[in-house]
């Protein structure tokens, strides 16, 4: 089992939407989840968490993989993409070679990698109209991942994340439900021995289109607008924020 996981990538890694003021960064997310697994009972199980809010896939290829190489992990999860795919132009060519080169170099030390699809937003208005840039961008990861024997997460492919239940109010990331799915399926995917459990949520309730539209307001108010705000002054929601476990320690 794994010794040393280096988790990559940008605010679904950080553990965005899963608040816990104990934690660094004030998030806790699915890698810290998955740490405190493979960390039970394993005196000599290290953990570092490199990813960043708000990055881009360059930014985090260049700013993350080195450091995670000079930290010689036997374990690696790597997710970088998502917020290229949201902006207005994207060449996902041009991006997913840099990030076949970044999969090569990491596997090429030994460790095993995990990569991710990205979700299926079919039940959201907005993000449905990005299903096909997204869809583009998976089957890209799918073939790197064969190329490379990476081990392989489909987001995708995991319904249960459609709920809007298992979202934080911004719809943009996991709450505390949402990633403890992604755990599951990462500790699954390694074949990992966990006692962790998803939440048996039921039927959601069917609200009334005012209802929706009271609620899209207010998510375009709080989330929408402030984001849109960044991008137009050229920030980011991870600007002066450093990694919340830049080196090895235990957890």
């Amino acid at each position: 089992m794994s010794k040393r996981l280096v988790a990559v990538g940008d605010s679904f890694t950080e553990g965005v939407g899963d608040d816990d003021p104990a934690s660094p960064n004030g998030v806790r997310g699915w890698a810290d989840r998955v740490a405190e697994v493979l960390a039970a009972g394993d005196e000599e199980f290290r953990y570092a968490n490199l990813a960043v809010r708000g990055r881009l896939l360059r930014p985090i290829l260049a700013e993350q993989v080195e450091p995670a190489l000079d930290l010689k992990p036997d374990l690696v999860t790597l997710y970088a993409g998502g917020n290229d795919l949201m902006r207005p132009k994207v060449d996902i060519d041009a991006l997913m070679e840099l990030y076949d080169d970044a999969v090569a170099r990491l596997t090429a030390t030994g460790a095993v990698v995990v990569l991710f699809t990205g979700v299926d937003g079919v039940g959201d208005a907005l993000f449905r109209k990005m299903r096909g840039r997204v869809a583009i961008y998976n089957e890209f990861v799918r073939e790197i991942s064969a190329r490379h024997g990476t081990l392989l997460v489909d987001m995708w492919a995991m319904r249960q994340l459609r709920d809007r239940r298992l979202w934080a109010p911004d719809r943009l990331h996991l709450n505390s439900l949402g990633h403890q799915e992604i755990a599951i399926a990462v500790l699954d995917a390694l074949g990992a021995a966990h006692s962790l459990e998803g939440v048996a949520l039921g039927p959601a309730e069917t609200a009334t289109a005012r209802i929706r539209r009271r609620e899209n307001l207010r998510w375009a108010r709080e989330h929408a607008l402030p984001w849109v705000g960044r991008r137009l002054r050229g920030e980011s929601s991870g600007d002066n924020l450093r990694p919340k476990r830049p080196e090895l320690g235990p957890y």
